[in-house]
Formats: C-alpha cells, sequence, structure tokens
C-alpha cells in the first residue's frame, strides 16, 4: 500500500511557520513558545474577531505546567491591548474550553498546553466561536499578521483597551455539559473506575463527573506541581492504571492526556484499549440504535485495517485523512458524519461536542457497558488488530519523501516485499522532530525489520 505524508504543501509550509498540526507548539520560553510570541498571536487574533461594535471575548484556559503562568499572561495582554476582554478560566481540558466558548457566547477561545507533551514544552492552540478549532486558511492569517507587523500601529487607548475576568465556575460549568450527555436512564452506581488524570487539566473535573453519576471513583495522577504531567501516566504510560485496575478489581481504567483531549482505556483485566477498539464499539452501538449517520466512521491514516474489518459486519464504511483530530473534524462536517477518532485515542462525538474529549468519550463507552451489561473485554473482542510496528525517528530536518531517493528506494522495496498483505505509511510529526515509520502486516517479526530498514533510511538522510 503506498505511503503517505502528513505535511502540508510547500507553500503552505511557508506561510505557515508557527503552526503545526495542532497549534503552535515547542519548548517553552524558547521561540516560538516566547512570551513575546505569545502577545503577537493575542493580538493577530483580537484583529481577526472584531467583526462590530460589540466587547468582543476570548476565554483562555490552560493546562498545569510551570509556564502556563506566563504565557497565560502574556496572551492575555496580547488581547486586551488590542481592546478585547479576556475571561481567565484556568486549568481546565481542551473541550472544556471549547464548551465554554461557545456556551458563554465567546467570540473565541484559546487553549495554551503542549497535550501529551513533557512539561519543558507548551503550545496554544485556538477555538472559533461555533466551538471548532481554527482552519488552515485563519491560522495562516494569524501567521502574516504576526510576521508582517501590519497591525503593530493598532492601539486602542482609554476605555477601549481590554479587561482581564477570572472565571470562577468554568469548571462547574463544565462537569454539568459533561454529564449531561450521559443517558439519564442510566447510572454508574456498583462500578469502580479508576481514573488517571496525568496530573493534567482533568485533574479534578473528570473524578468529579464520575463521582456525581455514581461511580466509585480511585483517582491517579491528581496532584500536579507543574513538571508532573505526563510523566510516566496518563494516556502515554498506562501500565501504572493496568495495575491499579487489576488490584482493586475494577470494572475499567479511564487513562487521560495532559489536556485531557484523548482517552485510552484498560479493561478489567487489564488489557489497554486503544482508540481503534473504543470506535469499534461505539460503531457497533449507534448503529445498533440507528444513529450513526450515513453509516460513516472517519479515522485517520494511523488506525488499524483491524478497525475497517470490525464495522464492516454492520455495513459500516471507514472514511482515512491525514493524522490530526482537525483534519477529521473537517472530514466528518464536510460529509455530515457524527463519529470519527484517531487510534491514539482522540474520539469525535460530533453530536455532543466539537472536539475530542476523553472524558466526554470515557462516558460514552461506559453508556454502551452499561446497556449490554457485559465487561469491557469482551466488548472489546470484536476488534482484532492486524500487527503494527510504530518506530519514531528523531531528525533535524524535515523534507518532502520525493526528495530522499535512497529512502524512497528503501520505502519502495518493503512495499514489494509486503505485496497486499500489509502497507507502510511514513510522515513526520506536526508536533515534534521525529519522522514517524507504520508498519502493518500479519507477521510482527518481519514488521519491525522493516520499520527498523526505513527508520535507518530516514536516519541516514535527516541526520544533518
Amino acid at each position: 500500500m503506498a505511503y503517505r505524508m502528513n505535511m502540508p504543501p510547500k507553500e503552505a509550509r511557508a506561510s505557515q511557520k508557527l503552526f503545526g498540526t495542532d497549534g503552535v507548539r515547542g519548548k517553552a520560553n524558547v521561540y516560538p513558545m516566547t512570551a513575546e510570541v505569545a502577545m503577537q498571536l493575542g493580538r493577530a487574533l483580537a484583529f481577526l474577531i472584531r467583526n462590530g461594535p460589540h466587547r468582543h471575548r476570548v476565554i483562555v484556559g490552560k493546562d498545569t505546567r510551570l509556564s502556563g503562568y506566563m504565557l497565560e499572561q502574556a496572551l492575555a495582554s496580547g488581547l486586551t491591548s488590542m481592546g478585547v476582554d479576556v475571561e481567565l478560566v484556568g486549568p481546565l481540558p481542551t473541550p472544556g474550553i471549547s464548551n465554554i466558548t461557545t456556551s458563554m457566547r465567546a467570540d473565541a477561545g484559546a487553549v495554551i498546553s503542549a497535550s501529551h507533551n513533557p512539561y519543558e514544552d507548551n503550545g496554544i492552540k485556538f477555538f472559533w466561536r461555533d466551538g471548532f478549532k481554527l482552519p488552515d486558511e485563519t491560522e495562516g492569517k494569524i501567521e502574516e499578521l504576526v510576521s508582517s507587523g501590519s497591525i503593530d500601529s493598532i492601539r486602542p487607548t482609554a476605555t477601549k483597551i481590554g479587561r482581564a475576568f477570572r472565571m470562577e465556575d468554568a469548571r462547574g460549568r463544565y462537569i454539568v455539559f459533561l454529564k449531561a450527555t450521559f443517558p439519564r436512564e442510566l447510572t454508574l452506581e456498583g462500578m469502580t473506575i479508576v481514573v488517571d488524570c496525568a496530573n493534567g487539566a482533568a485533574y479534578k473535573t473528570a473524578p468529579a463527573v464520575l463521582e456525581e453519576l455514581g461511580a466509585k471513583v480511585i483517582a491517579l495522577g491528581v496532584s500536579p506541581d507543574g513538571k508532573n504531567i505526563n510523566h510516566k501516566c496518563g494516556a502515554l504510560y498506562p501500565e501504572n492504571l493496568a495495575k491499579t485496575v487489576v488490584k482493586h478489581g475494577a470494572h475499567l481504567g479511564i487513562a487521560l492526556d495532559g489536556d485531557a483531549d484523548r482517552l485510552i482505556v484498560v479493561d478489567e483485566k487489564g488489557k489497554v484499549v486503544d482508540g481503534d477498539a473504543i470506535m469499534a464499539i461505539c460503531t457497533g452501538e449507534l448503529v445498533a440504535r440507528k444513529q450513526l449517520k450515513k453509516k460513516m466512521l472517519v479515522s485517520t491514516v494511523m488506525s488499524n485495517i483491524g478497525l475497517e474489518r470490525a464495522v464492516a459486519r454492520w455495513g459500516v464504511k471507514v472514511a482515512r485523512t491525514r493524522v490530526g483530530d482537525r483534519y477529521v473534524v473537517d472530514e466528518m462536517r464536510r460529509n455530515g458524519y457524527n463519529l470519527g477518532g484517531e487510534q491514539s485515542g482522540h474520539l469525535i462525538f460530533l453530536d455532543h461536542t466539537t472536539t475530542g474529549d476523553g472524558t466526554l468519550a470515557a462516558l460514552q463507552l461506559l453508556a454502551v457497558m452499561c446497556r449490554a451489561g457485559k465487561p469491557l473485554s469482551e466488548l472489546a473482542s470484536i476488534f482484532e488488530p492486524v500487527p503494527q510496528t510504530l518506530v519514531n525517528v528523531v531528525v533535524k530536518q524535515k523534507k518532502e519523501l520525493g526528495e530522499l531517493p535512497t529512502v524512497m528506494k528503501v520505502i519502495k522495496s518493503v512495499e514489494q516485499r509486503l505485496g497486499n498483505t500489509g502497507r507502510v505509511l511514513v510522515r513526520f510529526s506536526g508536533t515534534e522532530p521525529k519522522a514517524r515509520v507504520l508498519i502493518e502486516g500479519e507477521d510482527a517479526a518481519r514488521n519491525q525489520a522493516y520499520a527498523k530498514e526505513i527508520a535507518d533510511a530516514l536516519s541516514k538522510a535527516l541526520s544533518v
């Protein structure tokens, strides 16, 4: 199967030096994640949303990273310097900011977070007034405004300068919203659930939601100190979660990442259940309830071929997009689909929300379990993944694969040897200086060998 890359065309990349696949991201206090750039981004966003005589307002939230204080104040300064008011909500999951933005009828929302990255990193991503992430074109306009200096002279004075407020009840508003997505006729009473919040933005919201719906909750990763976000915990490190589930005889474990927009779960036996399996389970439920629009599921090129095989039993087809939950959402909106996601755990239930929401996705999965009266291990058995090997290669530069003849030669050789029994996917990360090599095929050992071949070729070609 032919390889694909997760890089925009050269002309698009030239105008987007700041934005990656999920906002601006990098090491905190090093360009582009500096206070100066954050202020410029705030000014550019403020310029774009000014569309009438009313007082404009932006919701600003963050995760629990130490650098969030610095960037929060800088971003707010940029917004207020352009005459826009700011509502600071403090630590709140990324999807919570999206929800508050729409419910408060704000003009835009901003999240200061580097998601699953270590605490040294940080990022800024924006939501439009409708709760959806900004399209590439709008990010391009912000990039142009920041780089051109064309709005530097716009300086409101006196009462036209914006104000910043602290929103005290944002967490409660979001908790109420989440609970409303769980069927009223169901309850979590009698269930024991372990939840790992990754010492991140959901450290208070996720346990509260589950407890208020009746579950006995064992909470992990709920003691953030600014440095321990994602550190050997959460969606990227479910090992401790699995041990805790087995130890306490829990019904399942829920793992979120730093900004709680993705979900990985662990069944009652301690086995990890990824985004592909969760999508398969929820697809079956929506089909049974005649609620899956157009019998289509949206996933990315990273999803296992086993997902397509699993949902085919219900006559459901899978539409694939480039990597990034924003592209999944774009495909869903463009064609009127209502379920999509990524293997990594970004799951979008468009009937309820506009972006990936780990806690909301967990509630939808729990609803399936409650209705079926079956353990998660049994529900997940409908999904049988084809062996995959994913290798990450640290690179010093990113180029089009077509410009790397030695790498292309190895890729084509591997594709020929795999034939129709597997596929090769090589792409560059949009958030880290890495190339990702995915091999999918029936023989796990062979997959590993093929992935190493391509990874070695990439290392040699992009090491300088």
